[in-house]
């Protein structure tokens, strides 16, 4: 089928640096806020709706700048409160309109998708040209180094697929170690990643160490510390940051905290823990589990432990003794939750506050499955993993296996097949609901050790493999690769897509898919639009989307297709041409045509008629 594209032709606003003067003021400053308004759409006056000490203020926005197809507003604001909330109006003798950060309304609006600037300072530069690749240790590369195997891993053969769901899942144990990461370091440094992200390397009594039975040292047979600081070391000299996953929302059964505390009833760690004696194990389990242990944070001295004290947890690994960059939080939802007690905001920052006062350039991110704004309101994690603002839309968009992924969704049916439109209405919905700062500081992933792999997600099609990573890599936020799937690896679940890389022999390998994952990393480190740009969606058909990243020195324009497209796309409106194809699919000037059998991928420079 042929498709004629009419980009939308809306006012528009964002939080990036073309909007926005300052993203991260502090309060008594002032703020230069502008609007771009396409010539097409009409209206008399337009105003700010603002709130200043909880009082809404409105302020006329004037013309700032006249180009060919468009005319710039502004309006500059002063910054009374921590919380900055905003959005627009325009009218005239037939229009009323409210511009949000969800987009354009013809009726009132809540305050709940307002525009948002939050007064602390900015989040780390670092992370906005990054690009973070996930391993998860066991599973990675295996050094020549031997170990002592412990009493409760099932060992296999590194080449061996794992067995599936049983009782095994947790306990088999193939080897991978961190000297294995560091020997194939070169293969990391050569796509181009800038970080990576290590799901637990601490002790534990399982292969995915979410079970911590020490915080304070590398499980000996991934290496123990030496290993890490080795690792950290030559990464830093290649630019590879390292970040580490903490489970603040329990420890695991074998932690001394939990054997002291059942010890003697006056330890200071019997605070530490919920205790139950309904339940066979005496104490609060994470959704019931006796290997598990929920931690209790109206413990004074827990939180002393766990990020308050000069050498907390927290705190230590990401000193400079340490070197880690960051922290990613498990389950950081559910951290300080459980029954009538809610401590969860108290934790959350208090995280915050010391990752802040150790290393102000580390990056806290948080596992947030199914999202609560308010965690990404500024004051906590920096970002979340972004599974419902990203993954989940675009598996929803792409997959062809649909039964593969209702049960990471949380939901007791298959995973739906929905439009471009719902694609880009489901990433709106995520987006309103939080500052800008907070989307960019997110993680963009496909997939992770919790979930099927992509590939088997879209049933081994590479063309919407392509498609999807793509998206990853010229999405605003910071993009997280599993190890794996720069070569195709599969798995139908999170503990079956835990598979390991075939060192030895690389003929498995897709190595054609490698080659392109290279080339987009490349191009996303090096445009600065896709660096520091906004996010202005320009057309959403059934099968394909097309979107604009704009930052002040450059204008990228993203197409993306699920299925063969035949598609007449017209830019002239928008006062756009293509001057440049960086990626796929070639094009030039205002007008052309995007045709293909399969899925297909697009990424273009365009030039602006006229400069902002």
């Amino acid at each position: 089928m042929s498709y004629q594209v009419h980009p939308s032709l809306f006012p528009h606003h964002d939080g990036s640096e073309l909007y926005v003067s300052n993203a991260a003021p502090k309060i008594g400053q002032k703020v230069l806020l502008k609007v771009r308004v396409p010539h097409l759409y009409t209206f008399e006056k337009s105003f700010i709706r603002i709130y200043e000490d909880g009082e809404p203020r409105s302020y006329e926005l004037v013309l700032s700048t006249k180009a060919a197809t468009e005319d710039w507003y502004q309006v500059e604001v002063p910054i009374i409160n921590t919380h900055t909330l905003y959005r627009f109006v325009f009218v005239s003798r037939d229009k009323y309109e409210w511009l949000n950060a969800f987009g354009l309304s013809d009726h009132d609006v809540h305050t709940n998708n307002d525009f948002q600037i939050v007064a602390v300072p900015a989040n780390p530069e670092w992370i906005k040209s990054s690009v973070f690749y996930q391993i998860f240790p066991d599973r990675f590369a295996k050094s020549v180094n031997s170990y002592p195997t412990p009493d409760w891993a099932h060992p296999r053969d590194w080449n061996e697929l794992p067995r599936g769901r049983s009782e095994f899942t947790g306990s088999e144990l193939y080897g991978g170690d961190i000297p294995g990461v560091e020997e194939h370091l070169d293969h990391i440094h050569n796509l181009g990643v800038t970080g990576i992200y290590f799901t637990p390397f601490f002790p534990s009594r399982s292969n995915h160490r979410y079970d911590a039975s020490s915080f304070t040292e590398v499980d000996p047979i991934l290496g123990g510390n030496k290993a890490l600081f080795s690792l950290v070391k030559k990464a830093n000299k290649l630019g590879i940051r390292i970040m580490g996953d903490l489970t603040s929302n329990h420890c695991g059964a074998g932690h001394p905290w939990l054997a002291k505390a059942k010890k003697s009833k006056t330890a200071k760690e019997r605070s530490y823990f919920y205790w139950d004696k309904s339940v066979k194990h005496g104490y609060v389990g994470w959704w019931g589990l006796a290997s598990l242990p929920k931690l209790n944070f109206n413990s004074v001295a827990l939180k002393n432990e766990m990020y308050k004290g000069k050498n907390s947890i927290v705190r230590s690994w990401i000193s400079p003794k340490y070197g880690m960059s960051g922290w990613r939080i498990d389950v950081g939802n559910m951290t300080g939750r459980l029954g009538a007690d809610d401590l969860h905001d108290d934790v959350m920052h208090g995280i915050r506050q010391a990752m802040n006062e150790t290393n102000p350039d580390a990056w806290l991110v948080a596992e947030n499955g199914d999202f609560v704004a308010s965690d990404l309101n500024g004051l906590g994690w920096h970002g979340a993993m972004n599974y419902q603002g990203f993954m989940r839309p675009v598996w929803n968009w792409l997959n062809r296996n649909s039964e593969i992924g209702g049960g990471f969704q949380g939901l007791p049916f298959a995973m739906p097949q929905i439009s471009g439109q719902q694609l880009i209405n489901s990433m709106k919905q995520f987006n309103a609901s939080v500052p800008w700062r907070s989307v960019t500081a997110s993680m963009v992933l496909l997939d992770s050790h919790d979930t099927a792999r992509f590939r088997t997600v879209v049933k081994g099609d590479v063309a919407s493999h392509l498609s999807a990573m793509t998206m990853v890599l010229t999405y605003p936020g910071v993009p997280s690769i599993f190890a794996g799937d720069e070569i195709g690896l599969e798995g139908s679940w999170g503990e079956d897509g835990r598979r390991t890389i075939n060192w030895d022999d690389r003929s498995g390998w897709d190595h054609t898919f490698m080659d392109n994952v290279r080339q987009l990393i490349s191009i996303r480190k090096s445009n600065d639009g896709l660096v520091n740009g906004g996010l202005r969606w320009i057309a959403a058909e059934k099968d394909f989307i097309l979107y604009l990243r704009e930052s002040k020195e450059q204008s990228i324009l993203v197409f993306v297709s699920r299925n063969g497209v035949n598609a007449a796309i017209d830019l002239s409106k928008l006062g756009l041409q293509v001057s440049k194809t960086l990626y796929g699919q070639s094009a030039s000037g205002s007008k052309f045509t995007v045709k293909s059998k399969n899925a297909t991928q697009a990424i273009w420079e365009v030039k602006r008629s006229a400069k902002i």
